[in-house]
């Protein structure tokens, strides 16, 4: 399955501990989807929120195309979520839950040229967690660096 990964949310992985993630459609207009064609997204302080049954993206950045004529639209705008009902429900066990969060974790065409988004169930982490993960991290690439000398 081919895929072109448009942005990561890299700063999700070192703030929260993703539980599990699944995969929603993203309801665009015209210009955002040419826009994301061209690299233009942000998901930096995104955040998925359930309203009245539906599901709802929240301060995601999708810069306004440059060549766009009409229909200018707010590039921090709520988009909707495209998900199954069973999906939903789910997700509304699990977001009930102290501590869990619905974050973004990356926006990618699929091979129909369809634009998704990867929601991760997040929960935080204590800063002596992020401060594991980065020793875990540098230890791992030291590793690797000695390793590539010995060859």
């Amino acid at each position: 399955m081919g895929q072109k990964i448009v942005c990561k949310n890299k700063r999700a992985f070192h703030d929260y501990h993703i539980d599990g993630t699944m995969e929603a459609g993203i309801v665009l207009k015209g210009s955002e989807v040419k826009s994301l064609r061209a690299g233009k997204a942000n998901l930096k302080d995104g955040y998925a929120q359930l309203e009245k049954g539906e599901v709802f993206l929240h301060n995601v950045h999708i810069s306004p195309y440059s060549h766009a004529t009409y229909d200018k639209v707010n590039p921090l705008r709520v988009r909707k979520l495209l998900l199954h009902r069973r999906e939903i429900r789910k997700l509304i066990g699990r977001l009930h839950e102290k501590g869990i969060a619905l974050i973004p974790l990356k926006i990618y065409f699929i091979d129909n040229g369809k634009a998704k988004v990867e929601l991760g169930l997040a929960r935080g982490k204590k800063l002596y967690d992020k401060r594991a993960s980065l020793k875990d991290k540098q230890s791992k690439r030291e590793m690797e660096r000695d390793m590539r000398r010995k060859e």
